[in-house]
């Protein structure tokens, strides 16, 4: 197992330098360099793989474009009164352009609004924010995201038995970490998720979601959460798992308890879900592609600023991972995106 995992990481770490150098080896000659460009960069929180990896690819396009890049994050996904006080800090610096993973799809509009006023494109990454005057959209369809999850999942159940799902969410008010109730105070990402695999869910009369709870983006909040939906549903059969934080917790939760009967399916490529993947834990991944949303983000900011047209949504993919298909080429590329 250990020469397996070793291959695994060689692999892995090649494919990254060659994200590093084809994204270095990729810019447009009708980006102008001559210039420095302001670019704020604000997304939903400054730690975890994700957000290292989606920090990684803008980093790698302000280098190429001559961006000085500003990144911002809060502590928590959950903190949305800081995103947007980043959000009016960026006003108030007189940013060239704003990139934001809002956290909350009408919790952010407004200030989105006012910097749009204040004559500052804003660019959304990741999730989208309920303002009309986002100039692009750059990130994964979450509706087919969570479709594909639910597929994979009815069929490692073959079409029947108890689901629980973990979702993400910004909504303080939410005590026991449940809720049946439309999260549009939540992030869309979250939102459109959940209603991917629900809808999906619902062609299956044997197959019953029986809970629905919601993390903090805490991994021991998602561990206990996970705990207390076992506890509730001894007959669970399957678990989803819908960002990469729930990923962890849950996954945690059912290896430290050797519970061989629940089939999990994931969200997101961190190195810590690869290991799970080979260890049997989880049994498929719904993973992005951070990288080139960071990347893109960056580049498309360039393009706004020279007057370039950029294109209203950019679909970063999304695609299906297990044991079977991990070490492909072209899945490698996927696990660690580059840009063309």
């Amino acid at each position: 197992m250990r020469k397996v995992r070793f291959g695994l990481t060689l692999l892995l770490c090649a494919a990254l330098w060659i994200t590093v150098t084809s994204c270095f080896n990729s810019s447009p000659d009708l980006i102008g360099k001559d210039k420095t460009r302001n670019v704020h960069m604000i997304v939903k929180m400054n730690r975890g793989e994700y957000w290292n990896t989606v920090k990684q690819g803008a980093e790698a396009a302000a280098k190429e474009f001559n961006v000085n890049l500003i990144f911002k994050a809060p502590n928590s996904e959950s903190d949305v009164d800081e995103q947007i006080q980043m959000v009016e800090d960026s006003i108030t610096a007189k940013a060239d352009v704003i990139i934001l993973a809002a956290s909350s799809y009408m919790g952010l509009a407004q200030v989105v609004d006012k910097a749009s006023y204040s004559k500052i494109p804003v660019i959304s990454v990741d999730a989208e924010v309920g303002s009309a005057r986002v100039i692009t959209y750059i990130g994964s369809n979450s509706y087919e995201a969570g479709q594909k999850s639910a597929e994979r999942l009815i069929q490692l159940l073959q079409g029947f038995g108890e689901i629980g799902i973990l979702n993400f969410t910004n909504s303080s008010s939410q005590e026991d970490g449940e809720s049946s109730s439309s999260m549009d105070i939540g992030a869309r990402d979250a939102d459109e998720r959940e209603k991917g695999f629900l809808n999906y869910a619902a062609r299956y009369p044997n197959v019953h979601v029986v809970q629905i709870s919601y993390t903090n983006s805490e991994i021991r909040d998602a561990e206990e959460l996970t705990q207390l939906m076992l506890i509730k549903h001894p007959a669970l059969r399957g678990i989803a798992t819908l960002n990469e934080i729930a990923s962890q917790g849950a996954a945690k939760v059912i290896q430290n308890l050797g519970l061989d009967k629940i089939k999990m399916v994931a969200f997101d490529s961190s190195p810590a879900m690869m290991e799970l993947l080979q260890d049997g834990t989880v049994q498929a991944t719904v993973i992005q592609n951070p990288f080139s949303n960071g990347y893109l983000a960056v580049k498309h900011a360039a393009e706004v600023m020279e007057g370039i047209d950029v294109p209203e949504r950019v679909d970063t993919g999304t695609k299906l991972i297990d044991l079977d298909n991990m070490l492909w080429p072209e899945n490698q590329k996927l696990l660690f995106p580059f840009v063309r």
